[in-house]
């Protein structure tokens, strides 16, 4: 075992797992953190922690992990390369290992632009890929990306980021391939509208032996009203909605129930996908919605190794 996280554990005895996020407050309210983990800790196994998503100010990554370990719930940090320098990325990953942090998601980060401070500055010190293998090399070697030796261990279970509907889509699995050699041990994909490229996707991923060195998370978004439906098709970079869908959300009686229906029937055929070792929920200020779709997904009980 490279780190002893529940989620490690869960993959690597062949389950299919289940991870979801909670994203902590644009505030101090630890409550906020806990109540999400309330909701999630009993279908999941294990929670991402967003860290500054769409570049706006929350409260910090770390801050709500801990707050989740406090309740017996597994966190993973999420972290970019947006906001710290390799000084402080390394110096944060310390820190999590000291307080009990087991999981890490390393990303890029959505550009400043999009946030609330766009005039904010970009760090980008290395870039993901970077920062993958920056983490591998503290955990396996011991060793700073300067050379210098760590104190102490640093099992940390290494996660990324996929999304196989970017363009060039010929790219994308060249790229998660980089990531696999930089370190990564699961990966989390972006939401899944369109099944027929993701399948396309994952059918070149296993042509090419990536499924056997990778654990696969497909990302699920449940969908709450045909309006979020169009948001993602026409604003959303990387997110194929295929029109069929928003026809579908459009013509739906009651919009919710509707998208609960998309989310099963999504994971019901990723089961059937050749490499896909599980799920990644991330029901967006919708966090209530998950036990329900993991009960019917017949993805519950989770399992307690």
């Amino acid at each position: 075992m490279k780190s002893g996280s529940n989620l490690e554990k869960v993959l690597s005895s062949g389950q299919f797992a289940l991870t979801a996020e909670a994203g902590p407050p644009k505030g101090t309210s630890a409550a906020a953190v806990k109540r999400k983990g309330d909701i999630l800790k009993t279908c999941c196994d294990a929670l991402n922690v967003t860290d500054n998503q769409t570049a706006i100010v929350r409260m910090s990554s770390i801050s709500g992990c801990v707050l989740l370990k406090g309740m017996d719930v597994e966190p993973i940090m999420q972290m970019v390369v947006r906001d710290r320098n390799r000084i402080a990325i390394q110096s944060d990953i310390l820190g999590a290992v000291a307080l009990g942090i087991r999981n890490i998601l390393c990303l890029s980060g959505d550009h400043q632009s999009f946030g609330n401070h766009p005039s904010a500055k970009g760090v980008y010190d290395i870039d993901s890929i970077q920062f993958i293998q920056l983490v591998k090399t503290m955990r396996d070697e011991h060793k700073f990306l300067n050379g210098e030796d760590i104190s102490g261990d640093v099992p940390l279970y290494i996660g990324a980021a996929a999304n196989p509907f970017a363009d060039p889509f010929e790219f994308r699995v060249r790229r998660l391939a980089k990531k696999i050699k930089a370190g990564a041990d699961f990966i989390q994909t972006q939401g899944i509208f369109d099944m027929d490229k993701f399948s396309r996707w994952m059918t070149i991923v296993c042509d090419e032996g990536l499924d056997q060195k990778v654990h696969i998370l497909g990302g699920i978004i449940p969908i709450k009203s045909v309006g979020m439906a169009r948001y993602m098709a026409k604003n959303v970079a990387g997110i194929s909605v295929p029109d069929e869908l928003v026809k579908r959300m459009q013509g739906a009686k009651d919009a919710k129930e509707e998208g609960v229906k998309i989310a099963l029937e999504t994971i019901e055929q990723l089961k059937e996908v050749d490499g896909v070792h599980g799920v990644h929920i991330m029901a967006i200020a919708w966090e209530d919605i998950v036990p329900r779709i993991a009960e019917e997904a017949g993805l519950m009980p989770r399992p307690i190794l």
